[in-house]
């Protein structure tokens, strides 16, 4: 038996009221395992819109259509040609943060982390901190100051506190040196001496150079069991000229409170009355360094533990300096330590030179004067600050 064209009717007529093969005019290349096929491919028309009679579709579909196009196989055609994929086609799902099938974010910026992501960071960075913690992996300087431990622990709980709860404004913070020694002198109150930590976390948060700010503290500090070792850890020594001239001639700054417990633990009546600021060591030390001298107005710290009486017999047998009555405390027990949330206002002051002075740190008048000017610009500053604050627990 001959085989006959496909193209001839029953009758041996040749019919060409059909199409065979059209390439479709916007037809894409076929791609297999990435490659481009060495020919334009070809497929069958699609199906006209009108009916389609028996004959057509016995002609068509019964017998193999012979085209003299090259067929189209299912194996890839290797050619040279490099390949361009598809970005509508073959992308695979975007991968952000190492999590799969999470959208990436347009413009290159970084996706949303999503709510249990902060938590994980917070856990990792907790267990790297305690891991670095029971290695030893830390530094401990001559004064017991570990300044991982402060930045990890204490100073994360004393920026709620200076945030949220007292709403604190600084100003003035370009005053205190960027690098080298500062001498940062301030008015002391409140019962409860949170002003020197909460200035401690607001100039190492706050400042350009985030400095820590080694704190003087009085020798009654340095006795109390659990107080002097987080005195230490955080950077605190004993209020000494010794200690102090060490640490600003190895370029800390260093804050100091002249007034101490009698600022403290003055009554409320003479809140922000500034107390005598002792025999002025403080200024000899910054004199025999060459040390600048910035004074800072602290305005809040006296409504927050607001003393309305001091118990002197019970002071003196508890070897305090001071028993103090508050509203809350001794009335509500433990709950009156939660100081009121007074609003505060912090501003440093213009340095005062000294390096001018050093041969006059020994000289009485000099210390005088220079501390008495200190003195002055404190005082004179906390009277401004509280004229633009009229309401001690306003906004």
């Amino acid at each position: 038996m001959t085989g006959r064209d496909p193209r001839e009717g029953a009758s041996g007529d040749r019919r060409y009221d059909v199409p065979l093969t059209v390439p479709e005019p916007h037809a894409r290349p076929a791609r297999a395992n990435g490659h481009r096929p060495a020919g334009p491919a070809t497929r069958p028309d699609p199906a006209p819109a009108g009916p389609v009679t028996d004959e057509v579709d016995t002609a068509a579909t019964d017998e193999p259509a012979v085209t003299d196009e090259p067929a189209v196989t299912d194996e890839p055609a290797v050619t040279d040609a490099p390949a361009v994929p598809d970005a509508a086609a073959t992308d695979p799902p975007a991968v952000a943060n190492g999590v799969a099938g999470r959208p990436a974010a347009t413009g290159g910026s970084a996706v949303p982390d999503r709510p249990g992501d902060q938590w994980d960071r917070a856990v990792a960075s907790g267990l790297a901190f305690l891991r670095r913690r029971l290695a030893g992996d830390y530094e401990v300087d001559e004064f017991g100051f570990d300044p991982q431990i402060t930045e990890a622990v204490f100073h994360p709980l004393l920026r709620l506190l200076y945030r949220d709860w007292f709403r604190t404004e600084v100003s003035g913070l370009e005053h205190v040196p960027a690098d080298g020694p500062g001498l940062v002198v301030g008015n002391h109150s409140g019962t409860v001496a949170l002003d020197a930590l909460i200035l401690s976390a607001v100039l190492h948060d706050q400042h350009p150079a985030h400095r820590f700010l080694r704190l003087l503290g009085a020798d009654l500090v340095f006795r109390m069991p659990v107080v002097s070792e987080i005195a230490r850890k955080t950077g605190g020594t004993v209020a000494c000229n010794p200690d102090a001239e060490r640490l600003l001639a190895g370029g800390e700054v260093v804050g100091v409170f002249p007034e101490g417990f009698k600022g403290i633990g003055k009554l409320y009546s003479e809140r922000y009355k500034l107390q005598r600021f002792g025999r002025g060591g403080f200024v000899s030390a910054a004199l025999r360094t060459g040390t600048p001298i910035v004074p800072v107005a602290i305005v809040g710290g006296e409504e927050t533990y607001p003393m309305l009486a001091d118990i002197k017999p019970l002071a003196r047998l508890l070897k305090l300096p001071y028993f103090p009555v508050t509203p809350t405390f001794p009335l509500l027990g433990p709950l009156g330590m939660v100081p009121l949330p007074s609003k505060w206002l912090i501003e440093f002051c213009p340095p005062i030179p000294t390096a001018h002075l050093v041969d006059s740190a020994d000289d009485p008048l000099v210390v005088f004067n220079l501390a008495d000017q200190v003195r002055e610009t404190i005082q004179q500053t906390l009277h401004r600050l509280l004229e633009q604050r009229p309401d001690p627990f306003g906004p």
